[in-house]
């Protein structure tokens, strides 16, 4: 275990050299492009994740890294027992628009399983990080870390946190009023994730597509804190999917605090 918390560790640091990467490109030029998807990416995509690469084939060279931007230039790594999973600039339209909410995502997967997992929103210095059997932590700014776990829903009902630009809005609305949604917190990347994880909310329902590598690291800190990502059936999302595409599914925190 004194390994896995000092791979975590360097995992943490390793994010936070990709989020100084990210911070020195918001001083220039953006260099925004279009993907063929029609999906933006900047300079600062590129030059994050080369970073986190580089970092990964220092720690571990021997394990397959699926990285997003990686991935839409075609290199398709197999994976196998032991794999990572890298965005390192989650939330490119929001790093666009000038908004701080975007993160550096890394991952590590073990049969399916996000084991370890840190999410860094450099602009709002906020990490989460999370090891499997050991759990989870947050740092805000330059307080200590701090350990953290998922609340008990609230008597008087969930707190959800949602994407500020998600494609399935009617649907979304549906789910919230079943499941008496009280509240709304608008996030963007994978700070939903994270906010589930510390307690400041309980659910986020996410209709539409995704992929493994928008939500991976952020389900490793959700699920060391205690909660869960299940797709629309009950089953708990799993990871190296043909093509890398999430079902739907529901991240959630702790059970409500009457029991049920």
């Amino acid at each position: 275990m004194n390994d896995r918390m000092a791979l975590l560790e360097d995992i943490v640091q390793l994010a936070r050299l990709a989020g100084h990467e990210i911070l020195a490109v918001t001083r220039g030029a953006l260099g925004v492009q279009h993907k063929a998807d029609g999906s933006p990416v900047s300079d600062a995509d590129r030059c994050a994740e080369a970073v986190v690469l580089a970092g990964l084939a220092r720690l571990a060279p021997s394990w397959p890294v699926v990285a997003e931007e990686a991935f839409a230039r075609g290199e398709r790594p197999a994976v196998g027992a032991r794999w990572w999973l890298v965005d390192a600039l989650d939330g490119t339209r929001e790093f666009i628009a000038g908004s701080g909410e975007y993160t550096v995502n890394i991952a590590l997967v073990e049969q399916g399983v996000p084991t370890l997992g840190v999410v860094l929103a450099p602009a709002l210095d906020r990490c989460w990080l999370g090891l499997a059997g050991q759990g989870a932590w947050a740092e805000t700014g330059g307080e200590a870390r701090r350990r953290i776990h998922v609340r008990a829903v609230p008597a008087d009902g969930p707190v959800a946190t949602l994407s500020r630009h998600h494609g399935e809005a009617g649907r979304t609305e549906v789910w919230l009023a079943h499941e008496g949604v009280r509240a709304r917190v608008l996030a963007g990347s994978s700070l939903k994730f994270g906010l589930i994880a510390c307690g400041e909310a309980d659910v986020y329902p996410r209709f539409g597509r995704t992929m493994e590598w928008d939500t991976a690291a952020g389900h490793a800190v959700l699920a060391a804190a205690g909660g869960s990502v299940c797709d629309l059936a009950g089953g708990a999302l799993r990871y190296g999917r043909p093509g890398h595409e999430n079902p739907e599914f529901v991240a959630r925190g702790g059970q409500s605090s009457g029991g049920g």
